[in-house]
């Protein structure tokens, strides 16, 4: 019976007593290899990466927290008013039916993100992400307060007292609870959330209901899941495989130089410079080994490349062991910024934000949507005149009320009338207004229908042509 070699690392850890079999390969960092949760301590390295990151991480969490409370020209920057179904974006209001502006937005975001995947891998992972940010430069360091391993990380070398547990949950649930407003704010505006904080949940059950629903999902992502959310949950660290290529610039191990690795001092001049001292897993927030190549668990946070340049640094030896690199740089292949997808993306990018702000400037100040009033078709008068009835809604975009005029175009004879007199919006006001439509019976006798095009006007001159089905008697 031949034997293989038994898995190492934390696939390794595994009671000897289980009746599972060890795995051949590490499944995630975070498990051993019975399946038990192995929880990740990483330690700190204070270097120049993290010193930016730092610098970036806070400035970021200053910006997600300011943002629903700027204003452009008396609207909010961002506003997802679900319930009313209105996005507020950079002061502009839109609307269901701004389908095409909708689209050509989430395709910009889409080509922007394949464009600095491709230049760059995941730099949005490691400097921008909000888990990363929240997790590594605000929870993590609440930890290593209550663990006494403040400005170095790691394991504590003792368990933490239960009164330190209490406190840091405490800790935890008044910045979640912080964090769940914040981002309630993006929903409901902040006006509307400064009201509701001073009155009884009861007065606003829905609104306080995802409140609290958002802290705990908070509190169990923050204490509990952690990393996992990176590795297992979020789809774009598996998106990197079609993302990237050979030219991206991804965090990696030059193996060429490291190997092979050895411990401590080494005569031998064909020993390479890693001298496998660990300090490059030891910092890593994700529990893996940059050693073992690109690896869909690395969120390029650099904590690796400042560990290893510090002992670097320390052994003598030249910095850049591990760092910013392609594979193919690595391999000793020319790179170039300049190929078909950093060429492509941008010229999409350029394409689609264009037909954006085309759209978005040329958009009518207001919208019409034509509905058919339930019931009845028509209706024939005793004078013999043919009446069909539409509900408009017309939303108002202007900054200012309006008034809103019909008049018919088309079919000759035909007239259209405000059923309940001139329709008057307020400003983003969205209402639905009763349209009569007559027209002889002769006009549409032995057709059915027949197809009315009329204008609708703003008191400021702006205009919609609607399209109206008319129907009649065959």
């Amino acid at each position: 019976m031949s034997s293989s070699k038994p898995p190492s690392g934390p696939q390794a850890e595994i009671d000897p007593n289980s009746p599972l079999l060890p795995a051949d390969e590490m499944v995630l960092p975070t498990l051993h290899g019975d399946g038990r949760r192995r929880w990740l301590n990483p330690a700190l390295a204070q270097g120049k990466y993290w010193q930016r990151r730092r610098i970036l991480a806070y400035a970021l969490i200053a910006f997600f927290v300011t943002l629903p409370h700027l204003r452009i020209g008396g609207k909010p920057v961002v506003l997802l008013d679900i319930a009313s179904r209105q996005f507020t974006f950079l002061g502009h209001t839109f609307y269901p039916t701004d389908t095409p502006l909708v689209a050509l937005l989430m395709l910009t975001v889409f080509f922007s993100i394949m464009f600095v995947t491709a230049v760059g891998g995941r730099l949005w992972c490691g400097w921008g992400c909000p888990q990363t940010v929240y997790l590594e430069f605000l929870f993590r360091p609440i930890d290593r307060i209550f663990s006494g391993t403040a400005g170095k990380g790691g394991k504590p070398k003792a368990g933490v007292h239960a009164a330190l547990q209490v406190g840091r949950f405490v800790v935890y649930l008044v910045c979640c609870l912080f964090l769940a407003h914040t981002f309630l704010s993006y929903f409901v505006g902040t006006d509307r959330l400064a009201q509701w904080m001073q009155l009884s949940p009861f007065e606003h059950p829905q609104a306080f209901a995802v409140m609290a629903v958002v802290t705990v999902a908070m509190m169990y992502n923050f204490l509990f899941f952690r990393e996992q959310l990176c590795m297992v949950a979020c789809p774009y660290g598996r998106f990197q495989s079609v993302m990237l290529d050979r030219k991206s610039l991804i965090v990696t191990y030059d193996i060429h130089r490291g190997e092979p690795r050895h411990k401590g001092k080494s005569l031998d001049p064909k020993a390479g410079d890693c001298i496998d001292c660990g300090h490059c897993t030891a910092v890593c927030p994700t529990g893996i080994d940059i050693r073992n190549g690109l690896q869909m668990e690395c969120i390029h946070c650099t904590q690796c490349i400042d560990a290893c340049d510090d002992v670097m640094r320390r052994i003598k030896k030249p910095e850049g062991l591990i760092r910013y690199s392609s594979q193919d740089a690595l391999d000793g292949k020319s790179h170039s910024w300049l190929r078909a997808r950093t060429l492509i993306y941008p010229i999409l990018i350029l394409a689609t934000s264009s037909l954006f702000v085309y759209v978005l400037t040329t958009k009518f100040a207001f919208d019409v949507r034509v509905l058919r009033t339930p019931g009845n078709p028509f209706t024939v008068n005793p004078d013999r005149m043919l009446q069909n009835n539409f509900q408009i809604r017309i939303s108002n975009r202007t900054s200012g009320p309006q008034n809103y005029q019909v008049i018919m175009k088309q079919p000759a004879g035909a007239t259209a009338t405000w059923s309940d007199g001139t329709p008057t919006l307020k400003p983003e006001e969205s209402k639905l207004f009763p349209l009569m439509i007559t027209i002889p019976v002769s006009s549409i006798a032995g057709r059915g229908t027949l197809d009315g095009w009329a204008e609708i006007q703003d008191d400021v001159g702006n205009v919609r042509e609607i399209h109206l089905k008319i129907q009649g008697p065959k």
